[in-house]
This record gives structure tokens, C-alpha cells and sequence, in this order.
């Protein structure tokens, strides 16, 4: 079941632990700060499941807290990445959907 839909540009970019494996796209300060106030089940590491949709992809995924960014981070996955024709570096339109 769908919760709360927010929509936003971001620029895509490399996690550094990981940076032949992870892109992620950080959400705005005042997202971040609205999901974690929501009533929302919790996941693992303080993640939120959500749906996203970049361009015509659309997947089911969870954004996790980043501390550093103090924000909640999203993975954007190679295969919608290629699909899409955006890279690292890109600033891209993202849809996330709370998932209930």
C-alpha cells in the first residue's frame, strides 16, 4: 500500500566505500525530515521501503539515513541507470513513494 509521493531532482553520486558498486541520490533536507517524522514500519538500519520512479523505471527499494548528508539516501540501480541514460555527475527527476 502507497503512503506519501515526493518528487525531486538530485544529482546522482558515487557512495565512496563502495565506488564500483553504489550510486545513490540523496533526497532534500525537508523529505528526509517528513519521512522520518511519518509513522512508518522501520527496516533494517533505520531504512524505509519505498517505490521510485526515475524517467519510465519504476522499483521497489528503501532509502537509508546517510549521516554524513544528514538526509535519507536512495540506491539507483545500474540496470534503470543504463536504461535511462544517466550516469554519475547527472542531476536527474525522482519520484519516491512511501510504502505502507
Amino acid at each position: 500500500m502507497a503512503g506519501t509521493r515526493y518528487e525531486f531532482e538530485a544529482e546522482l553520486w558515487r557512495w565512496t566505500a563502495r565506488s564500483d558498486t553504489w550510486v545513490f541520490a540523496a533526497l532534500p533536507t525537508d523529505v528526509s525530515d517528513e519521512i522520518a517524522d511519518s509513522p512508518l514500519p522501520p527496516a533494517g538500519f533505520g531504512s524505509v521501503k519505498v517505490e521510485v520512479t526515475l524517467g519510465g523505471s519504476r522499483w521497489t527499494t528503501s532509502v537509508f539515513p546517510d549521516a554524513e548528508r544528514r538526509t535519507f539516501v536512495v540506491p539507483v540501480k545500474a540496470a534503470v541507470r543504463r536504461r535511462e541514460a544517466v550516469d554519475v555527475g547527472d542531476t536527474v527527476r525522482i519520484a519516491v513513494e512511501t510504502l505502507l
